[in-house]
């Protein structure tokens, strides 16, 4: 099957060209046939989706369900990640979800700009400091580093999503960068950060 896009293509023609029978081949086909722009992670997703389908429902389970801090706050940790790791494409949609989730933008491009000279309350700039150690330090990381997240109020639970949500977005960010995925308009990352707001990554 080949995929005809006027689209940027991403560096791997072979994946980019041989989505396999899935939710995401379907998302691709959908997307081209309405317009220009569509989210080109997908093609990541449709290339092994017997791999893919176990990160979509992790994804999901670790960003969109019940857990210890809220999912806003996730979204925002993964979208300070990626700003970190100067990854345009996931920054950019990951903000558009806390957006959605806080009705905030102002805010959260704050936070990627300037986190300390944010107004985020100061017990989640502590959580993003520490989130900033996991991206770029993560080997000198001990359990002194948890001492000050206990005093802001944080509990192990907590600390364990923030660290996984940063964890995956580390690994998210390497994937579609090396992959040569682009962000698209501002007004397609907010599209489709609506519908991630609302019901989740599952597909």
């Amino acid at each position: 099957m080949t995929v005809a896009t006027t689209m940027e293509p991403i560096y791997l023609p072979d994946v980019q060209n041989n989505p396999q029978p899935s939710p995401y081949a379907d998302l691709i086909a959908t997307a081209q046939a309405n317009g220009p722009e569509y989210w080109q992670i997908w093609h990541l997703l449709a290339f092994r989706p017997e791999m893919t389908i176990h990160l979509g429902r992790f994804t999901h389970a670790l960003m969109f369900e019940e857990g210890p801090i809220t999912p806003a706050l996730r979204e925002l940790i993964a979208a300070y990640t990626s700003s970190l790791n100067q990854c345009p494409f996931c920054m950019r949609s990951h903000a558009a979800v806390t957006s959605q989730l806080l009705h905030d933008e102002a805010l959260v491009q704050q936070v990627i700009t300037d986190l300390e000279s944010s107004a985020l309350p100061e017990n989640e700039k502590v959580l993003l400091r520490f989130v900033r150690k996991v991206t770029h330090e993560s080997y000198k990381i001990t359990a002194e580093d948890m001492v000050p997240l206990h005093e802001a109020g944080w509990d192990d639970a907590a600390i364990y999503y923030a660290i996984t949500v940063s964890a995956l977005f580390n690994f998210y960010n390497r994937w579609i960068s090396a992959n040569g995925v682009h962000p698209v308009s501002r007004e397609n990352h907010h599209l489709h950060a609506a519908k991630i707001a609302q019901r989740g990554y599952v597909r």
